[in-house]
């Protein structure tokens, strides 16, 4: 049955009755626990829906689930599991529970995946054999916890029409699992994750760390006040590199001709960032001021550092909004530069027409 309802005529009038300020924006595969009001008071905060505030308040470390490629051919395939398995030094976990080792393992299972792939009548010359995802969380968190979570949320997301491996690297100071998982499912379908799935499957991760004892969340950006999008891979490398990246000169010339023309351009949707990013602060407010009704020691305490997380939370500003201070800091150094330069040789052109005493 499909969640969709008219469209309302103001941005107050769509807020479902608690979840607005995590959930996704996009359709949901599924509905959590946290996003189903009680029957009996639907105005009130269900157990599910107070842990999940005490966590974003408390500011519990977030989930990284992230796809980083997809490999086209069998080639491209070996180069991947080779560089997740260091070359077969790694030992590498199927669906199955097996486990790999060495080249003559990833051998075998790169074998079975181009022969499964020269059946699939449906697949494109271009198309994938495998989505590349990569599973971590912040430093210092459990590594165990962290692989036995990956491992879990698996074979609960792909375990029943997918084959996948999966390898943990602790080489680097974030614990992360590689999960590749062939995109042709035994059902005959193709995996192609969306927006949607990917935020369902950071919940279920994080769900997964919880119940092994590690405290993780997995809110959208917006719910922490943050309305830019994190940059892309290949913009991040080409800035490492001291490259300017094809977008951040088409920005700069963008912002710099408004600030040369001394007007503001309007963007619609710089109104429609305000506008959803007061409501959600809003809400949060709504959230802690129900809290405090209660009378109960506990949910005081919450309420207040709800209400710290809202004043904590950063100005509403985007890309386009940050280049333009930055520009525009740039224009007032330079300019307080040029009048101190011109007061210094005012002053020594004085100091030289001094009569001599």
């Amino acid at each position: 049955m499909s969640r969709r309802s008219p469209r309302p005529t103001d941005l107050a009038s769509e807020l479902p009755p608690i979840s607005y300020v995590w959930e996704t924006p996009n359709r949901r595969p599924r509905r959590a626990e946290w996003d189903i009001p009680d029957p009996a008071a639907p105005s009130r905060l269900t157990p599910a829906m107070r842990a999940k505030l005490e966590r974003i308040a408390r500011r519990a470390p977030e989930v990284m689930v992230k796809i980083t490629g997809r490999t086209k051919g069998v080639a491209h395939l070996k180069s991947h599991l080779a560089y997740i398995t260091r070359n077969g030094e790694l030992y590498v976990e199927t669906e199955q529970g097996a486990t790999l080792t060495g080249r003559p393992g990833l051998k075998d299972l790169q074998q079975r995946w181009e022969d499964d792939a020269g059946l699939d009548d449906k697949r494109r010359r271009d198309g994938s054999l495998s989505v590349n995802i990569i599973l971590s969380m912040p430093a210092g968190t459990d590594a165990v916890a962290v692989k036995e979570s990956a491992r879990a949320f698996a074979i609960e997301a792909f375990g029943y029409n997918y084959d996948y491996v999966f390898v943990q690297h602790l080489d680097d100071k974030h614990p992360h699992v590689h999960l590749t998982v062939r995109s042709l499912g035994h059902d005959g379908k193709r995996l192609n994750p969306r927006k949607a799935d990917l935020q369902a499957w950071r919940e279920r991760f994080a769900g997964e760390l919880r119940l092994r004892g590690i405290a993780a969340e997995a809110t959208p950006r917006r719910t922490r006040g943050r309305v830019r999008k994190a940059d892309r891979g290949a913009v991040l490398a080409l800035r490492k590199r001291k490259v300017t990246p094809d977008v951040d000169r088409l920005a700069r010339k963008e912002v710099l001709s408004e600030v040369r023309g001394g007007g503001v351009a309007k963007h619609p949707w710089d109104e429609q960032i305000k506008s959803r990013q007061g409501a959600i602060r809003r809400r949060y407010i709504e959230y802690a001021a129900e809290l405090q009704r209660s009378g109960v020691a506990a949910d005081n305490l919450l309420a207040r550092q709800i209400q710290q997380f809202v004043k904590d939370m950063p100005a509403v500003e985007t890309r386009r909004h940050a280049l333009k201070n930055e520009i525009s800091e740039f224009a007032s150094t330079r300019r307080r530069g040029a009048d101190q330069s011109v007061g210094k040789e005012g002053r020594e052109k004085t100091r030289g027409q001094e009569p001599t005493r």
